[in-house]
Parts: C-alpha cells; structure tokens; sequence
C-alpha cells in the first residue's frame, strides 16, 4: 500500500511540473516612467539693472539770427534702476507674454561753449536724471532661457540750459512721453532668480526753443541708445507647466 501511495505522488508531482511547463512566460513589468516638470515663466517679479546710456546723434542748435545750426555731442550715461512685471506662459506653449515697469536714473549730458572777444555763450542740453517706461513683452522660451522683444511708452526729462558770462542763463525742461522699443535674453540659472541683458532705444526727437533778447533759440535733441545687465527674483518661480517623460 505504501508503495502504491509514493507512486500515486510521484505521479502527480511530475504532472504538475509538465502542466506548468505549458503555462506562458510572464511579460516583464516596466518601471513607471520619471515626471519632470518643464520649467515656467508664469509669474511676478522684481528686480534690478546697471548699464549705459548714449545719444545716437549730436544736439542741434540753431539761431533765428544766424544762418548755420551748430552741432555738439552728448557724453554717455551710466543708468541704473529697478523692473517690476509679471509674465503668462500658456501650458503647453513656448511663447511667453508679459508687462513690465521700469524706472532709474540716467544722466545723458553735453555743452556747447562759445568765446567772441570777451563774451563768451554756452548751451546745455540734459536728458535725465530720471527715466520710466511701461512696456508689453513678447518672448519666446527655450525651456530656461527666454529671448523677447518688448516695446511701449517711456518717459524721460529734457533741460535746455542757455548761458553767458555776461546775461547769466536761461533755461526750459519738460518731461516728455515717447516711445521705447527693443529686447533682450534672459536666463533662469534657479527656479526663482534669472537674469538678463536687455537693449532699448528710446525714440527722443525733442525741439525746445526759448527767446532770448529777441532771438528764438531751439535745441534739438534725438533718440537715447540704453543697454543694461539685470538681476529677477520672480515668486513662484519654476512652477510646473507641464509633466513629461
């Protein structure tokens, strides 16, 4: 009986291991796939700049009295300020759109002096010593680095000094509203800090005229080159924009 009984188990042990010889091999399991967020413009921010300012073209004096305007150069400016803006970049989009407020100061300067004899006649003209701007932005994103073009209205303060060693000076300023256009890169080394280099021109084409002893007297000015390095903390930063493998 005991002999029958080891026979039966021998026989059902080898047909388990046959039936499972039969039996298909599993598919292998893949790992879930890792999420990375895609990096974001979306945001505030705030921020800082210094750079440079210059006049494309020289001032132009002119006389009623005289039959040849006079031409002088500006000296270049240091600038620096501080931007405030926020950006919107849709899901799913490398396009970035955004608004921006700039403000700082800058200082573009230059003189014009004259001797006959003992009379000796200058004229100033000053760009400064505060500027503004509010732009539109439009960028394009490269994941972390982000090249845009901007454009809008800019304001700046425009002096005219007119002087003389013999009547003293005579002098007009306005603050003048006019338009800025043109771009710039940016990168964000860290999810909230960026920075960024930026050109603007500023589109001055600015006559100021005074009567001096009866002689009208204007003083063109033209259009203000800047280029400046800048610094963003935008909050929020780097929120995921979307998920991807």
């Amino acid at each position: 009986m005991k002999k029958i009984l080891l026979a039966s188990a021998a026989m059902f042990a080898m047909a388990g291991v046959a039936a499972a010889a039969d039996l298909p091999a599993r598919m292998p399991v893949k790992a879930p796939p890792v999420l990375a967020p895609a990096f974001s413009w979306t945001g505030c921010y705030i921020g800082g700049h210094v750079g440079g300012a210059w006049s494309g073209d020289d001032a132009v004096l002119s006389n009623s009295a005289a039959p040849q305007s006079i031409s002088y150069s500006l000296d270049s400016s240091f600038i620096g300020g501080g931007t405030l803006g926020c950006n919107w970049q849709p899901v799913g989009s490398a396009f970035v759109l955004g608004l921006e407020g700039e403000a700082g100061y800058m200082s573009v300067e230059g003189t014009y002096s004259e001797t006959v004899g003992i009379f000796t006649s200058t004229a100033t003209s000053k760009v400064g010593d505060w500027y503004g701007m509010i732009t539109g932005r439009l960028g394009y994103a490269v994941d972390r680095t982000l090249i845009y073009a901007k454009g809008g209205v800019a304001f700046v303060d425009v002096e005219t000094t007119l002087g003389s060693n013999v009547f003293g000076s005579f002098s007009t300023k306005d603050t003048v509203a006019t338009w800025t256009v043109g771009g710039g890169i940016e990168w964000a080394f860290a999810p909230s800090w960026s920075i960024k280099g930026e050109y603007m021109y500023i589109g001055l084409d600015e006559t100021q005229t005074m009567v001096v002893f009866g002689q009208s007297i204007s003083n063109q000015i033209d259009g203000i080159h800047t280029a400046k390095v800048g610094l963003n903390y935008r909050f929020g930063g780097g929120a995921p924009l979307v998920a991807r493998y």
